[in-house]
Order: structure tokens, then C-alpha cells, then sequence
């Protein structure tokens, strides 16, 4: 794991709140085929500069560097927890309608 890096970060086109972290530079087709067709068409959200203390919306740059080292990619999901409280909340909203 480098000490810092830059990096790409981009939205998927297919899944709300999804996101890809790559190198800056990384060619898109060079990432698994499975990756890309579930992403859909890459994004671009914003380039930036990554070290291992830089704290993000849901991860760290340390999990982020670790993943580039791996696998050369970070894949950011959205939280399922949040999805589940706003669908149980909604549901009760419907109920008492």
C-alpha cells in the first residue's frame, strides 16, 4: 500500500449511491467485465489525492488504498441498514393513513 495516491472516484450510471474508487489514469476496460456491467457507465465525480488518514462519507483512505493494492479498485455500496430504515418507516407511515 502506497503512503498516498491519487485517485478517480465515479458514480455509477445503474445504481443510485454507488461509487468506484480507482488510480487516476485506470482504463475502465482493464477492470473485471462482471464490475462493469453491473456498474453501468462510469461517471466522473472527482479526482483527489488519498492517504491512509483521510476520512470520507463512509470509508477511510486506508480501506481505499488497501482495496487499490488488492484488486485495484474500491467498490462503495450504499449502507443497506439506511435503506432498510427508510422503507420500514415508510411502511408504518402507509399503515397509519
Amino acid at each position: 500500500m502506497k503512503d498516498r495516491e491519487f485517485v478517480s472516484v465515479f458514480r455509477s450510471s445503474k445504481k443510485s449511491d454507488t461509487y468506484i474508487y480507482v488510480r487516476r489514469g485506470q482504463v475502465w476496460d482493464d477492470l473485471p467485465e462482471a464490475l462493469r456491467s453491473i456498474f453501468g457507465q462510469p461517471v466522473h465525480a472527482m479526482d483527489l489525492l488519498l492517504s491512509p488518514d483521510k476520512k470520507l462519507a463512509r470509508t477511510t483512505g486506508k480501506e481505499v488504498l488497501e482495496a487499490l493494492a488488492e484488486k485495484d479498485f474500491f467498490l462503495q455500496m450504499p449502507e443497506e441498514q439506511e435503506t432498510y430504515i427508510v422503507d420500514f418507516r415508510r411502511k408504518i407511515e402507509q399503515r397509519g393513513q
